[in-house]
This record gives structure tokens, C-alpha cells and sequence, in this order.
């Protein structure tokens, strides 16, 4: 391609403390995109529209969630969840757990992912975190392959993780300290 025909990528990463319809379209439309294409975070099948802006609007509701999004040119392309143990675990204050991490099929390739999880690790670390662990199917070989090029460490797998299409999926648990 042609220099001038190629267009400018812009890639951001924000923590959201409220959403706007734009927003939540965009959130609505890749969760959608991200299932289908088998990354859905747990969801083999879209759920209707109505149960996708309430789980989206009711992740900013909850105290020990945050919920950080990766946006190419300025649209959100991909998201993950940040999750903090609750006060009365004081023996876990010191870990917190991404979850729910994923990026459009069209936006991958594009960095999001990687910066979603620096981000987060920014925020582990402001917030008093030493350790961000996470899971995911051994299915997910390009999230894996991200996830130890961060230094994440396997520690464990779930023989029973998931059942996809009637199939029992192996799960594999990460850790990484950050402090």
C-alpha cells in the first residue's frame, strides 16, 4: 500500500468512571464481535442488547472494579476489567485480578492489549498492589503468548476451566509481581 493511503492508527487507553451512549455502543458492539469470534470472556452466544448495556453500565457500579478500555482511533476497541479484593480480605489486599480482557477482531495487532495491561499495572501499583494475576483458556493462544511476554508467571491449571461446544477446556492461571 501506498504510504499516502495508509491511514494514521491511534491507540489510547483510558480507566472509564462513567460511560456515554457513544461509549456504550462501542463496548456493546465488540463484546458482541469478541463472542462470536470465540473470545467473548465466559459468553459463547451474544446476549441480547438490553443485557449488554446493563452489565456494561453495572461494571462502573461496582466499588472494587475498575474498568479500563483501549480505544483506536478514539472508538473503544477493547477492554478489560481490573478487580480489587474487597476490605474484608485483608490478607489479599496485595493481589488484584484482570479479568474480562479482550480486543475487537478488527482492532488486533494494533498494541491495545499490551497497553490495556500496562495500564492496569499502573493502577495496580497506585492502588498498593505487589501481585496482578489472571486466567484464560488454553484455547486463547495469542492472549497467552501476550500474557508471559509481560513476565506473567503459569502458575496453576484448571483441568475442568470451561465446556465450549461440549468440549472441556484446560484453564491456566498467571501471576506477576509488580512491586
Amino acid at each position: 500500500m501506498k504510504p499516502e493511503l495508509q491511514k494514521k492508527i491511534n491507540i489510547s487507553v483510558d480507566l472509564l468512571s462513567s460511560i456515554n451512549k457513544v461509549d456504550l455502543a462501542d463496548i456493546c458492539n465488540i463484546t458482541e464481535q469478541a463472542i462470536k469470534a470465540g473470545g467473548g470472556f465466559g459468553w459463547l452466544k451474544a446476549p441480547p442488547r438490553d443485557i449488554l448495556n446493563k452489565y456494561w453500565k453495572g461494571i462502573l457500579l461496582v466499588k472494587n472494579r475498575k474498568l479500563i478500555v483501549g480505544r483506536l482511533n478514539n472508538g473503544i476497541a477493547g477492554t478489560l476489567q481490573l478487580i480489587f479484593n474487597l476490605s474484608n480480605n485483608e490478607a489479599q489486599q496485595h493481589i488484584c485480578n484482570i479479568t474480562s480482557h479482550f480486543v475487537a477482531p478488527w482492532a488486533r495487532g494494533h498494541g491495545l492489549a499490551k497497553a490495556m495491561i500496562d495500564k492496569a499495572e499502573e493502577i495496580s501499583k497506585e492502588s498498593g498492589s505487589s501481585y496482578v494475576q489472571l486466567d484464560v483458556r488454553e484455547t486463547q493462544k495469542a492472549a497467552i503468548q501476550l500474557i508471559k511476554s509481560k513476565d506473567y508467571k503459569r502458575w496453576g491449571i484448571n483441568p475442568n476451566y470451561a465446556i465450549v461446544d461440549g468440549n472441556n477446556i484446560k484453564g491456566f492461571y498467571f501471576s506477576k509481581k509488580i512491586k
